[in-house]
């Protein structure tokens, strides 16, 4: 049975979304505040989640165990601006029960 997990998202003015999002989708981080409209449209997921772009960078506030980083996210990473220890690409982290719970900040519009 498929369940929804509890994600706190802070968009990039610094508000708090708590957004419930489905397991049983195949649905990313990135597509998750495209859903919830938590980013203008336009300035999340530009390159449709293929990590060419890190318009969907966020930075991971929660102590979660997250898979680890493939070499398209970490070489686009290391040409993105406002790159942090916690950054991530929000469309490499795949939604699954794993995450419920997870904190994440939007990184600022490079």
């Amino acid at each position: 049975m498929a369940v929804d997990v509890t994600i706190k998202i802070t968009d990039r003015e610094g508000q708090v979304h708590e957004v419930q999002a489905p397991t049983d989708m195949a649905m990313n981080i990135m597509e998750l505040v495209r859903g919830y409209e938590i980013a203008p449209e336009g300035t999340i997921g530009v390159c449709g989640g293929m990590a060419m772009c890190a318009s969907c960078q966020c930075y991971v506030t929660s102590n979660h165990e997250l898979p680890e980083m493939g070499p398209d996210e970490e070489a686009m990473l290391s040409e993105a601006f406002y790159v942090k220890q916690n950054s991530r690409l929000g469309c490499q982290l795949a939604i699954t029960e794993d995450l419920d719970g997870l904190e994440i900040e939007l990184a600022p519009e490079s």
